[in-house]
């Protein structure tokens, strides 16, 4: 049977397929955590590697929570112009 991966279990998936430089919503105490943190548009980075229970960035930093999220570019008709 088919089981969904959602959240950090998604992120470590997709880095077990190879994937590189994951966007994610990032925190140290849960996904929900990770995520409702975006409201303020904070806390986003790119995931490159999962190593000791940890989710590390680009810059070096460390993880506990690390949610993929998709970030497209904006277009004149999103934003009214």
């Amino acid at each position: 049977m088919y089981q969904e991966l959602t959240g950090s279990e998604l992120t470590r998936a997709m880095l077990n397929r190879g994937d590189k430089q994951i966007w994610c919503a990032v925190g140290d105490d849960s996904d929900e955590e990770a995520m409702s943190d975006q409201v303020n548009n904070d806390f986003t980075a790119r995931i490159v590697s999962f190593d000791n229970g940890n989710f590390l960035c680009t810059a070096g930093m460390a993880w506990s929570f690390a949610v993929p999220i998709k970030i497209v570019p904006l277009t004149r008709d999103e934003v009214g112009l």
